[in-house]
């Protein structure tokens, strides 16, 4: 996933429609062991009431939290029940779930220099990509942006993966690191965030800074649409499988996404709570405790309780999680992005999920509804 508010496109979905409705009607509310949300949404909190346009709404529960105790499960469960109201998120159409995709932070291999092994570079953004607010030119286009770069006195698209791949990008000394597989690094922009492990030794963290404008297309969507794989193959390791096994015509396929990621360096704060790549709200996120969505309709920061299912199975997944993220694929007012964690445990799930879920938003009380 990208962690970070996605190009906006003239087409946009539709807003989520709220339903009040009382905590019972949570499927699995008292089930869960809300504890183990605390974390996430106590972190949340710093960054919420540090913010101008958000204090107002969460200084009240946030202040309140510091009494709760962090081990209880009920306490916790007791707290949201107090100070928050809770609604059933609906499209338009009255339809009541949507998709559940999943998303992680992965490991690769790399350097700081550039050999025969490690030879694809992540790079920093370009000093020539600009990012237009149209909001602050015309305020009907608010939260819409564009990117793009200057061609004598006219804006025009900034590069496609194709263009820069293909060295039409000034990029020179914008290198982060070099890692020693492009299909990895490739998903890595996919995910948005990741770990570096250095051959020089330690690990580097590098998390999403920008993106250059273009839409994203599914490269499963793509080998799907020409019979080369299967539905079921249509899953992380189902891609990286198929890689391998055809390694010519690789870089093609990568080609056709247009959509391409730049990074930044990521030092880990050693006091946080939390040990986590970080997202859109600019804190930490907790593994299966925290989520992206498309912030138009879920408001960054919110407490929302998920009820979807376990990839590949019909076993129940209910939890009380933080919508603390974004990302570029993450549109609509029931999409969901599930964060898994570190590693290869969390990236098996996060690549297999694709499941339907519900969403119940929870919301100050006394606070207008976003």
């Amino acid at each position: 996933m990208l962690p970070s508010s996605p190009p906006r496109t003239a087409t946009e979905p539709a807003r989520a429609v709220f339903r009040p409705v009382a905590f019972a009607e949570l499927p699995g509310w008292t089930d869960d062991p809300a504890r183990e949300a605390w974390p996430a949404f106590l972190t949340g909190c710093k960054a919420l009431v540090a913010q101008a346009s958000t204090a107002a709404v969460w200084l009240a529960p946030c202040n309140t939290a510091s009494a709760v105790d962090a081990n209880d499960s009920p306490a916790v469960r007791a707290f949201f029940e107090s100070h928050f109201s809770a609604y059933q998120a609906l499209a338009p159409d009255g339809a009541d779930s949507g998709l559940v995709t999943g998303y992680y932070e992965p490991l690769l291999d790399g350097s700081r220099i550039r050999s025969d092994v490690h030879r694809h570079a992540l790079f920093a953004p370009p000093d020539d990509l600009l990012t237009v607010d149209l909001g602050e030119l015309y305020p009907e286009l608010k939260d819409k942006r564009v990117r793009g770069r200057l061609d004598g006195r006219r804006v025009v698209p900034y590069w496609s993966r194709a263009e820069i791949d293909g060295g039409r990008a000034s990029l020179a000394g914008k290198e982060l690191v070099f890692v020693d597989d492009a299909v990895e690094a490739f998903f890595l922009q996919i995910q948005g965030s990741g770990r570096i492990r250095l051959a020089e030794g330690g690990t580097m963290r590098v998390g999403y800074a920008e993106q250059n404008g273009h839409p994203f297309r599914s490269i499963a969507r793509i080998l799907l649409d020409r019979g080369a794989i299967t539905p079921g193959e249509a899953t992380l390791p189902g891609l990286k499988a198929w890689a391998r096994a055809h390694p010519d015509e690789v870089a093609p396929l990568l080609d056709e996404n247009p959509s391409y990621v730049f990074f930044r360096e990521v030092e880990p704060d050693p006091a946080a709570l939390i040990d986590g790549p970080i997202g859109t709200l600019g804190v930490p996120l907790a593994a299966e405790r925290t989520i992206a969505v498309d912030a138009r309709s879920i408001p960054l920061g919110a407490p929302v309780f998920v009820a979807t299912s376990w990839p590949l199975a019909d076993r129940s997944l209910r939890r009380l999680v933080l919508a603390q993220d974004t990302g570029g694929a993450i549109r609509g007012p029931l999409r969901v992005d599930f964060f898994w964690g570190f590693g290869d445990d969390a990236g098996r799930e996060a690549g297999r999920m694709k499941q339907q879920g519900q969403l119940w938003l929870l919301w100050p009380k006394g606070a207008a509804l976003p």
